[in-house]
């Protein structure tokens, strides 16, 4: 049971990691199918990714799950969001009742949608007063998040709703990479310039007041993050556990997987990012994390819409892997073949 941030510690040690000789082995096929190599670019990597971590040359998206976690923010009461906390609650509703974008993409892109809302009746504390969280209520979320992972997924998508949760993400991904807050601070929902500049003293007031206890990532989460937040790093934990990939979405999805990077920096190699956010501070994340996002549409919805649409450029690849014909199995010529006559004739 994870509790603290040494409980994650010492489990690193047990996490299983990609299996390169299969990687390597998917990598061999790549180059034998009927084109020319390398010409499918990220896709092919996408598959050898996807094989490395199911452990197989079948890879497998049929059984993908979409999981979104919803949560409230005390620090709204500062005014850092266009929208009222109660937009959350309604949004869930919304969520239940299939009418909102992750909906309609989870329809349309088919994935398992699971919505999990976390105490929203009882937002996190001002994170510019106290910590967010008790030790407990994060690790409850955490452990929330994990429980959500089901064990036969073929591939997770992570998604999340909360007003004010662009405010904690900034203050995650400020704690993590540094700079200063205006590098992590973005408009979120909409807001003023004038909210703006507020937003960004609210961030740089809160990680200041905490910096002394957001040295581990349980520890970061609880001060100046959130439950939903805790939990996308509980469902990141548990999938690489299970060697399940997993599709990251926004800024927010992406700064709460951010905090494992506290435990070990190998830490999110079974997650790809599934686009770039319009959010400044979420380009400057990625480049942190050395990850390359699959798309960028100029989205900022949230709710796991980006990283859903980039499932469908994961069964592309999956698909081009597994159903294109060899060379030898179509009876075409490649490139050493035809050298390799050529030097004879």
């Amino acid at each position: 049971m994870i509790r603290t941030d040494q409980d994650l510690l010492t489990a690193f040690a047990t996490l299983p990691a990609l299996d390169k000789t299969i990687e390597s082995q998917a990598r061999q096929r790549l180059d034998q199918l009927t084109k020319p190599q390398g010409s499918l670019g990220r896709l092919e990597d996408i598959a050898a990714w996807m094989c490395g971590w199911q452990r197989t040359l079948q890879p497998r998206t049929e059984k993908a799950h979409t999981l979104v976690f919803a949560g409230n923010h005390g620090v709204t009461r500062q005014g850092v969001s266009a929208f009222p906390a109660e937009v959350t609650v309604q949004m869930v509703a919304n969520f239940a009742s299939g009418g909102a974008a992750i909906n309609q993409l989870c329809n349309a892109i088919p994935s398992q949608l699971q919505v999990i809302p976390l105490s929203l009746e009882k937002p996190t504390a001002d994170f510019t007063q106290t910590p967010a969280m008790s030790a407990d209520e994060c690790a409850d979320a955490f452990a929330a998040g994990m429980n959500a992972v089901p064990a036969d997924a073929d591939i997770i998508i992570l998604g999340e709703m909360g007003i004010g949760n662009t405010t904690a993400a900034a203050a995650v991904a400020y704690a993590l990479a540094g700079g200063m807050a205006e590098n992590w601070v973005g408009s979120g929902t909409g807001i003023n310039p004038a909210m703006l500049r507020h937003k960004r003293d609210v961030v740089t007031k809160a990680v200041a007041l905490h910096r002394s206890y957001l040295k581990g990532t349980l520890a970061l989460l609880q001060h100046v993050g959130g439950r939903e937040l805790a939990a996308i790093a509980g469902a990141v934990w548990r999938a690489r556990e299970l060697g399940i990939p997993v599709i990251l979405d926004g800024y927010v999805v992406t700064a709460a997987a951010a905090a494992l990077q506290l435990v070990n920096r190998d830490m999110l190699s079974h997650c790809i990012t599934g686009h770039k956010s319009v959010e400044p501070g979420h380009e400057r994340l990625l480049e942190w994390l050395k990850m390359k996002p699959l798309l960028d549409l100029d989205m900022r919805l949230g709710e796991g819409s980006g990283a859903q649409v980039a499932l469908s450029i994961v069964r592309a690849s999956v698909a081009t892997f597994s159903h294109m014909a060899t060379f030898e199995s179509a009876q075409v010529a490649n490139k050493e073949e035809t050298q390799a006559s050529t030097k004879v004739a």
